[in-house]
Protein backbone atom coordinates (compact mmCIF):
# COMPACT_ATOMS: atom_id res chain seq x y z
CA UNK A 1 0.00 0.00 0.00
CA UNK A 2 2.51 2.27 0.60
CA UNK A 3 4.70 1.37 -2.33
CA UNK A 4 1.61 2.20 -4.62
CA UNK A 5 1.56 5.58 -2.46
CA UNK A 6 4.66 6.49 -3.56
CA UNK A 7 4.66 5.77 -7.24
CA UNK A 8 1.80 7.96 -7.42
CA UNK A 9 3.61 10.80 -5.61
CA UNK A 10 6.43 10.29 -7.84
CA UNK A 11 4.31 10.31 -10.99
CA UNK A 12 2.40 13.69 -9.82
CA UNK A 13 5.95 15.07 -9.17
CA UNK A 14 7.33 13.87 -12.37
CA UNK A 15 4.58 16.07 -14.05
CA UNK A 16 4.80 19.15 -11.77
CA UNK A 17 8.97 19.37 -12.61
CA UNK A 18 8.11 18.92 -15.95
CA UNK A 19 5.31 21.57 -15.57
CA UNK A 20 8.05 24.27 -13.61
CA UNK A 21 11.02 23.69 -16.46
CA UNK A 22 8.36 24.31 -19.14
CA UNK A 23 7.15 27.84 -16.93
CA UNK A 24 10.68 28.52 -16.68
CA UNK A 25 11.08 28.35 -20.35
CA UNK A 26 8.40 30.91 -21.34
CA UNK A 27 9.29 33.52 -18.51
CA UNK A 28 10.95 36.21 -21.36
CA UNK A 29 8.47 35.54 -23.92
CA UNK A 30 5.60 36.00 -21.35
CA UNK A 31 6.70 39.61 -21.01
CA UNK A 32 8.75 40.80 -24.07
CA UNK A 33 6.64 38.51 -26.64
CA UNK A 34 3.51 37.33 -25.85
CA UNK A 35 1.81 40.18 -24.40
CA UNK A 36 1.99 41.75 -28.05
CA UNK A 37 0.56 39.21 -30.12
CA UNK A 38 -3.21 39.17 -31.48
CA UNK A 39 -4.80 36.64 -29.23
CA UNK A 40 -8.30 34.99 -29.41
CA UNK A 41 -11.27 37.70 -27.20
CA UNK A 42 -11.48 34.05 -25.29
CA UNK A 43 -8.07 33.68 -23.76
CA UNK A 44 -8.34 33.33 -20.31
CA UNK A 45 -6.80 35.92 -17.89
CA UNK A 46 -2.94 34.82 -17.22
CA UNK A 47 -3.36 34.33 -13.66
CA UNK A 48 -5.36 31.02 -14.66
CA UNK A 49 -2.54 29.32 -16.62
CA UNK A 50 -0.71 28.02 -13.85
CA UNK A 51 -3.41 27.75 -11.86
CA UNK A 52 -5.32 25.22 -14.27
CA UNK A 53 -1.93 23.55 -15.21
CA UNK A 54 -0.68 22.55 -11.73
CA UNK A 55 -4.05 20.75 -11.52
CA UNK A 56 -3.72 19.00 -14.46
CA UNK A 57 -0.15 17.57 -14.02
CA UNK A 58 -1.62 16.47 -10.27
CA UNK A 59 -4.40 14.67 -12.43
CA UNK A 60 -2.14 13.50 -15.51
CA UNK A 61 -0.04 12.14 -12.44
CA UNK A 62 -2.50 10.08 -10.78
CA UNK A 63 -3.48 8.84 -13.66
CA UNK A 64 -0.15 7.32 -15.09
CA UNK A 65 0.40 6.37 -10.89
CA UNK A 66 -2.46 4.65 -11.17
CA UNK A 67 -1.84 2.61 -14.41
CA UNK A 68 2.27 1.94 -13.34
CA UNK A 69 0.84 -0.23 -9.76
CA UNK A 70 -2.55 -1.55 -11.69
CA UNK A 71 -1.72 -5.64 -12.39
CA UNK A 72 -2.76 -5.06 -16.16
CA UNK A 73 0.33 -6.77 -18.36
CA UNK A 74 -0.08 -4.76 -21.22
CA UNK A 75 0.07 -1.12 -19.51
CA UNK A 76 3.64 -0.92 -20.71
CA UNK A 77 2.31 0.43 -23.81
CA UNK A 78 0.01 3.34 -21.50
CA UNK A 79 3.53 4.28 -19.75
CA UNK A 80 5.37 5.28 -22.95
CA UNK A 81 2.06 7.43 -24.18
CA UNK A 82 2.48 9.61 -21.23
CA UNK A 83 6.07 9.63 -21.45
CA UNK A 84 5.55 10.89 -25.09
CA UNK A 85 2.64 13.21 -24.47
CA UNK A 86 5.07 14.47 -21.15
CA UNK A 87 7.50 15.38 -23.67
CA UNK A 88 5.28 16.77 -26.16
CA UNK A 89 3.88 18.87 -23.89
CA UNK A 90 7.15 19.95 -22.59
CA UNK A 91 8.35 20.40 -25.86
CA UNK A 92 5.20 22.84 -26.98
CA UNK A 93 6.87 25.37 -24.25
CA UNK A 94 10.08 25.12 -25.86
CA UNK A 95 8.37 26.01 -29.20
CA UNK A 96 6.21 27.75 -28.55
CA UNK A 97 7.92 30.51 -26.20
CA UNK A 98 10.77 29.91 -25.74
CA UNK A 99 11.44 29.94 -29.88
CA UNK A 100 8.74 32.11 -29.93
CA UNK A 101 7.07 30.07 -32.85
CA UNK A 102 3.35 29.82 -33.36
CA UNK A 103 3.88 27.50 -36.08
CA UNK A 104 5.83 24.98 -34.32
CA UNK A 105 3.99 25.15 -31.28
CA UNK A 106 0.62 24.04 -33.53
CA UNK A 107 2.27 21.11 -34.96
CA UNK A 108 3.39 19.94 -31.49
CA UNK A 109 0.17 20.53 -29.82
CA UNK A 110 -1.65 18.80 -32.94
CA UNK A 111 0.73 15.78 -32.24
CA UNK A 112 -0.33 16.04 -28.72
CA UNK A 113 -3.79 16.29 -28.62
CA UNK A 114 -3.49 12.92 -31.18
CA UNK A 115 -1.39 11.22 -28.72
CA UNK A 116 -3.50 12.08 -25.59
CA UNK A 117 -6.48 11.04 -27.19
CA UNK A 118 -4.39 7.51 -27.77
CA UNK A 119 -3.61 7.50 -23.89
CA UNK A 120 -7.19 8.10 -22.99
CA UNK A 121 -8.27 5.15 -25.68
CA UNK A 122 -5.27 2.85 -24.13
CA UNK A 123 -5.88 3.42 -20.41
CA UNK A 124 -9.79 2.82 -20.86
CA UNK A 125 -9.80 -0.81 -20.42
CA UNK A 126 -7.42 -0.90 -17.81
CA UNK A 127 -7.91 1.57 -15.62
CA UNK A 128 -10.99 3.54 -16.35
CA UNK A 129 -10.48 6.33 -13.77
CA UNK A 130 -6.94 7.07 -15.29
CA UNK A 131 -8.93 7.86 -18.89
CA UNK A 132 -11.07 10.11 -16.88
CA UNK A 133 -8.61 11.84 -15.36
CA UNK A 134 -7.36 12.96 -18.50
CA UNK A 135 -10.92 14.33 -20.01
CA UNK A 136 -10.02 18.02 -18.20
CA UNK A 137 -6.19 18.03 -19.94
CA UNK A 138 -7.73 16.86 -23.18
CA UNK A 139 -10.83 19.58 -22.46
CA UNK A 140 -8.23 21.91 -21.57
CA UNK A 141 -5.69 21.02 -24.64
CA UNK A 142 -8.54 21.44 -27.19
CA UNK A 143 -8.99 25.05 -26.40
CA UNK A 144 -4.92 25.84 -26.01
CA UNK A 145 -4.66 23.99 -29.74
CA UNK A 146 -7.05 27.08 -30.41
CA UNK A 147 -5.22 29.55 -29.14
CA UNK A 148 -2.33 28.41 -30.57
CA UNK A 149 -4.28 28.12 -34.00
CA UNK A 150 -5.39 31.58 -33.40
CA UNK A 151 -2.32 33.30 -32.79
CA UNK A 152 -0.54 31.61 -35.53
CA UNK A 153 -2.63 32.90 -38.08
CA UNK A 154 -3.14 36.27 -36.88
CA UNK A 155 0.31 36.84 -35.84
Amino acid sequence: MLKNIITIFISIAICLITGFSAQHLQTDALINWYPFLEKSQITPPSYVFPIVWGILYILMGISIGLIIISKEIKKGSCVVLFLLQLCLNFLWSFFFFYLENPAYGTVIILLLDAVVIGYILKTYPIKKVSAYLFYPYLAWLFLATYLNLFIFINN
